[in-house]
Order: C-alpha cells, then structure tokens, then sequence
C-alpha cells in the first residue's frame, strides 16, 4: 500500500535495529513499484543502489557503516536525496539526519516478534503529510 501513495521527489528515511525488516521493506515496495525484488539488497558496503526498472526509480542508501556525514555527503547524497524524479530510501537515517530533506517520510520498525513487526509512520512537512493521509484512507478502506 506504501507505494501507491509515494511519489518522486519524496525520501523516506528508515529506523530500526539491525534485522528489523528495513532492506524488506525497501524490497516490498520496489517490487510493488515493478522493479525486480531480486536486485533489490542492502547497500551496506556501497552504500547506495540504485533501481530503475519500475514505473519510479529509486535510490536506496544504507549509512551503517559511513564513518561519519561528511562520508554520505561525499557520494552527492544531496543531490540524489533532491532529486525530484525519484524516490529516496534512507537506511539508518538518525546516522545523516542533517542532509535528510525537512519534508520526507520517516518510518521507525520495531521488532515485536520473530516475524511481526511495528511500523511507525510519521510525516514532517506538507507534502509528506499529504501521502500519509492518503495511506490512512488506503488502510482504512
């Protein structure tokens, strides 16, 4: 459902512990987008991958084991964080809070069991908060 409402230009910034289901997550709703969930995987050693054969591209960022922001901002995390024809996924996201756009999706996954999990949306600007309205309804309807 997460990805009939996203739109390009939107980044969504992910938190939870190691193995809460942030790389599935990604995987779920690229595959939804039509990008083959095969190719889809974590981007922890290059740190960003890149997936373009789906209806919207998307770029997807694991920052566990950037030493500091300085090492995000040096592959031009900006830049592709701003660009507006794609979607963003940003794994660990308390790691690069500064360069994360003001407006995005944040989304912290908690483990509630073996195979449960919680997940907590929220917006922080008007645009976010209008696809997150949008997701309620989905989820309501």
């Amino acid at each position: 459902m997460l990805a009939e409402v996203l739109a390009p230009g939107l980044t969504v910034a992910l938190n939870g512990e190691l193995g809460s289901g942030k790389t599935n997550l990604v995987r779920a709703v690229s595959a939804a987008l039509g990008h083959n969930p095969d190719q889809v995987n974590s981007p922890t050693f290059v740190i960003m991958q890149a997936y373009g054969d789906g209806r919207i591209p998307v770029y997807h960022f694991d920052t566990y084991r950037l030493s500091d922001i300085d090492e995000f901002s040096s592959i031009g995390a900006d830049e592709f964080l701003n660009d507006p024809d794609v979607i963003c996924f940003v794994e660990w996201a308390e790691r690069v809070k500064e360069l994360i756009p003001a407006d995005h999706l944040h989304v912290q996954i908690a483990q509630t069991g073996t195979e449960s999990r919680e997940f907590t949306i929220r917006s922080t600007g008007a645009r976010s908060e209008q696809l997150l309205t949008q997701l309620k309804e989905l989820l309501q309807a």
